[in-house]
């Protein structure tokens, strides 16, 4: 009877962690987003690198998703990407001086969207960004920080 018990309780904690685990892989992309805002906030290099697709992210070569600048930067490996967003980085810097606006989300099976609007209060000018992401291993992961118009 006991090893009876024991095997019930087994399954149940396998089924449950079964169920947490598929929830987790559902979790809302602009979660995802207010999650990159949160460790950038922290400078939290390990926690970008589970949220960023920094393989996709090293492939923007037209665009610069730091936002006012003039020129585009490339960046040669990962961590420059992960310092740009943390601590004194460019892009952290000019984000995190604007009031960001997390707005709509539009997801197409793996691959979704969601638009950030930055806005310079000073300079009475709004940026609107669509951040790209894609599931990677169950997980939304950024990809692209498109920047809509300036």
């Amino acid at each position: 009877m006991r090893s009876i018990i024991c095997l019930f309780v087994v399954a149940i904690t396998a089924l449950a962690g079964v169920n947490g685990c598929e929830s987790n892989n559902q979790v809302d992309p602009k979660q995802t987003v207010i999650a990159l805002f949160s460790a950038m906030e922290k400078d939290d290099k390990a926690a970008l690198t589970r949220i960023l697709d920094l393989a996709e992210l090293m492939q923007t070569i037209n665009e610069d998703y730091a936002l006012q600048t003039n020129n585009p930067r490339k960046f040669s490996n990962p961590q420059e990407i992960l310092d740009d967003l943390t601590g004194e980085g460019q892009t952290k810097k000019t984000w995190f001086s604007l009031q960001r606006i997390i707005n709509r989300t539009d997801i197409q099976g793996d691959v979704a969207t969601v638009e950030v609007t930055f806005v310079d209060k000073e300079q009475s000018r709004g940026y609107m960004t669509r951040f790209g992401l894609h599931k990677k291993n169950g997980k939304w992961r950024i990809y692209s920080f498109k920047v809509m118009n300036e």
